[in-house]
């Protein structure tokens, strides 16, 4: 008799899936019997994902879609309703920024495209499933924020815009989860330290890596599948009680 899979028959969106940790969390969600729309502005990348979730049994959709853009997310969920009838899961993992730089070299472009990539994505993203959500009483929400949300790395380059949006999510998580937590919905946060990821490694660099595995107690940078592996857990049945919380995986770097 084989064992039950955590997530069998969940419908499930995750944001930025065509790389690095959205990409982690999608094939293992797969792997665990959920049905996982690869939602990426990078379409070539989301079908490479969904295509190699598919030949290894999983079931998977790509689909193109700019996060930051209410039209494009809220078509997005309207044909996944159409198609599934139901959305169980959504996972809010695409953000990012692309340099490091003091205040004084922040421009206001640039601080309005960090805040909406990381932050207003979001917010668009937990709208278009909110009442759906509500209105069948259970769904988890689940945002992947940062260490950088929590805590400056004080020891290795950080990015004020970035820090200061992945705060923004950590708050809108607890408000959300406040607001739907009634209604069966959980929301939670999950916030990595710095993770090895194509980005970060292309940013970064190897020696920048390493420096940032020096800062924390374990020594080991954080991988994506251990992400994935804590938002799977928010997602099962185990977290169905767990709702308004900031998961911290970062190897000790934050303890709080």
């Amino acid at each position: 008799m084989g064992t039950e899979k955590k997530l069998s028959g969940s419908k499930a969106i995750v944001t930025g899936a065509a790389q690095g940790i959205g990409e982690a969390v999608a094939r293992i969600f797969a792997r665990e019997g959920a049905s996982v729309v690869i939602a990426d502005i990078n379409l070539p990348g989301a079908k490479k994902v969904a295509s190699e979730i598919e030949a290894s049994g999983g079931s998977a959709l790509a689909i193109k879609v700019d996060v930051t853009q209410s039209k494009e997310v809220a078509k997005m969920v309207e044909e996944l309703l159409g198609r599934w009838k139901a959305i169980d899961i959504l996972v809010n993992n695409a953000g990012g920024f692309y340099q490091f730089a003091p205040i004084g070299e922040v421009t206001e472009e640039q601080w309005d495209m960090v805040i909406t990539l990381n932050l207003k994505s979001v917010f668009l993203c937990s709208k278009a499933v909110a009442n759906h959500m509500k209105e069948r009483q259970k769904g988890r929400i689940i945002n992947i924020a940062s260490k950088a949300g929590v805590h400056p790395n004080w020891a290795t380059p950080s990015y004020l815009p970035y820090g200061t949006a992945k705060g923004g999510v950590i708050v809108f998580t607890k408000y959300l989860a406040s607001e739907l937590a009634p209604h069966g919905v959980t929301v939670n946060a999950i916030s990595p330290n710095t993770a090895r990821t194509p980005r970060l490694e292309k940013l970064r660099g190897e020696e920048g890596l390493k420096k940032v595995a020096e800062t924390n107690p374990m020594r080991h940078l954080v991988e994506p599948k251990d992400v994935a592996g804590a938002a799977l857990f928010l997602a099962s049945e185990a977290g169905r009680y767990i709702t308004g919380i900031n998961l911290n995986v970062n190897a000790g770097s934050v303890m709080l």
